[in-house]
């Protein structure tokens, strides 16, 4: 089919959906929903068979849905509606929940019924949530929704309103809103990862007004309810009723850097400062004798390790894989302490939801150069890649199991073996970000996995691949799930065999020869030198689109247009007007 995406902005979803439905085998075109005029161009130039709304914010236009058959993917079960779907449905404590693919019509989240699929709830922040359970039971019902298209069916059935759901009203600040001192860790919780992502949970600190957002539990550390007790690197832990939580993320409501978050620590400046810090990081202490496995286990910090055998596994669940250069540097003295292990391969982790998006945009931003904070920030992520390629220790394995984009894809390429969870979705490109010319080795990275010719075609692509496009490219060596669980049990099978493989000294041999070989042909410094003299110009140089681009990601800024490498049926238009023009 001719699918039109109409979207809000092109998010994980969506480009989960048009890397699957694209494998099908399906035409796809991107539309920004930025005005109903311009939504109705894009259906006169592309000319679709449907109108698929994965990510919408507004109804859709009559005069669409009236004439073409536009369905909408909702983030709840059938005989659910309404804006804050998920987010009721976190706050609530449902065991249960689901995606429906439902048919544009008059009254909202009203339409004939498609498909759906449900899923089991866990305790998870929504942009988790919406990552994961909702992601997968969004790619199966569209397929189910379109198997049924294709086969000459109509919709399942009428909408029924189901009596344990109905139509729910936009979840405002004051039903989410904290009692600190009546509310336990859990209620506490539940209020924060039902609005993490968007819109965040308004509340007061220090007499200040903020929006929180990723909370996680704390264990041991309690006090008087509400008091913020200690830090840990970029986090404030702060006392409730019955315990405490640690609170990773604020954004300020008011100040001349208001509207976008940031490291809580950050967002408060000197007023964290007299925090007792319990910073626990696996680059902080030695472990203790005979705990190999969870050597250098954190209390739920960003950086965790783990040791098993002779395989040490590091992960780093960075909030939407930002890799800032405070957190980056703590990643480097981790990895360094992994290398002084025993063991003989390191399987670096990343986070479930993301391995790494390389640059911490967010940090950036707030800071006072932001062209320097650029420059500390791609130098720190360039020294990590440095050290994974050359180590000559340790085989190493980029387990990507959540999705990486732009300088964490080519920080993964930095290790002997590149794995993927199937269901992830790969950004290999930096053009997004106002032309942004990218660094991380990248140029000698690249081309040695897939080609020079194949390498500029990714890096001008500028659009979203999946594990097995990956993989047929040549870009990863191997991707296995969709779940979680079983892409684990795929990277421990391929660590084990690599540790235990008699050949291991005449594999780490032949590696640092071909490594020193590279190096004759040209120094891994030259490739790093030429790439960072594109990136002084990106940040220090005349053309301002970095910054902007940056800028307008902080701060969600709105496109004014859909970026043509999205809208095919933009560009094939713009082609056949040229002759006429001239």
């Amino acid at each position: 089919m001719r699918i039109l995406l109409l979207v809000h902005s092109f998010n994980s979803l969506s480009q989960r959906l048009y890397v699957e439905l694209a494998r099908d085998g399906h035409e796809l075109s991107v539309e920004l929903d930025i005005h109903d005029r311009v939504t109705s161009e894009a259906v006169q130039l592309f000319r679709p068979d449907l109108i698929l709304a994965p990510f919408l914010k507004r109804a859709i236009p009559a005069a669409l849905w009236q004439r073409h058959l536009c369905l909408i993917v909702h983030p709840g079960p059938p005989g659910d509606g309404g804006p804050s779907a998920l987010d009721w449905a976190i706050l609530r404590g449902v065991d249960r929940w689901g995606v429906t693919v439902l048919q544009a019509q008059a009254e909202l989240d009203a339409g004939a019924v498609w498909a759906s699929a449900s899923f089991a709830m866990r305790t998870a922040r929504k942009s988790s949530l919406y990552r994961h359970e909702v992601t997968e039971g969004a790619v199966r019902a569209v397929r189910a929704a379109l198997e049924r298209i294709a086969g000459g069916l109509g919709p399942l059935s009428a909408r029924n309103q189901e009596p344990q759901h109905g139509w729910q009203p936009l979840l405002r600040q004051a039903q989410r809103a904290i009692d600190w001192t009546h509310d336990d860790s859990a209620t506490v919780l539940r209020k924060i990862h039902s609005a993490d992502g968007f819109p965040g949970v308004e509340d007061r600190l220090f007499d200040r007004c903020f929006r929180l957002f990723d909370a996680q539990p704390e264990m041991h550390l309690a006090g008087r309810p509400g008091v913020v007790i200690a830090r840990r690197h970029g986090a404030v832990c702060r006392a409730t009723r019955d315990g405490a939580v640690w609170i990773g993320q604020l954004q300020p409501v008011d100040g001349p850097q208001r509207n976008f978050k940031r490291p809580a620590v950050l967002a408060l400046g000197a007023l964290a400062d007299a925090l007792p810090a319990t910073d626990d990081d696996p680059s902080d202490g030695e472990p203790a004798d005979g705990h190999a496995a969870g050597a250098y286990a954190s209390r739920g910090g960003e950086i965790r390790y783990e040791e098993y055998g002779a395989v040490g596994y590091l992960h780093f669940d960075f909030y939407n894989g930002a890799l800032g250069t405070v957190q980056c540097e703590r990643l480097r003295a981790a990895y360094a302490r992994a290398r002084r292990r025993p063991t003989r391969v390191i399987a670096l982790m990343g986070g479930s939801d993301f391995w790494c998006n390389g640059m911490h945009l967010h940090c950036i931003e707030a800071a006072d150069s932001p062209a320097d904070a650029s420059w500390d920030n791609i130098n720190c992520i360039d020294d990590l890649a440095r050290d994974i390629l050359l180590t000559d220790t340790h085989l190493t394995i980029a387990a990507l199991q959540g999705s990486a984009a732009a300088g964490g894809v080519f920080l993964a390429l930095a290790a002997d073996r590149v794995l993927a969870r199937s269901g992830i979705v790969l950004n290999p490109h930096y053009r997004n970000m106002g032309n942004l010319y990218g660094s991380e080795y990248w140029s000698y990275l690249l081309p040695r996995r897939v080609g020079a010719v194949r390498a500029q075609s990714l890096m001008a692509r500028r659009l979203p691949l999946g594990a097995v496009e990956a993989r047929s490219l040549g870009l990863i060596d191997d991707h296995a799930g969709p779940d979680a669980a079983t892409f684990r049990a795929h990277v421990d099978a391929l660590a084990a065999e690599l540790a235990a493989d008699g050949r291991f000294t005449q594999t780490m041999a032949d590696k640092c020869a071909e490594r020193a070989r590279d190096e004759q042909v040209r120094p891994l410094a030259d490739y790093r030198s030429a790439e960072l003299e594109q990136m002084r110009m990106n940040f220090y140089g005349f053309d301002p689109s970095y910054h902007i681009a940056r800028h307008r990601f902080v701060y969600r800024t709105p496109h004014a247009w859909t970026p043509l490498h999205l809208a095919q049926h933009r560009g094939t238009a713009r082609v056949r007007r040229e002759p006429t023009s001239a």
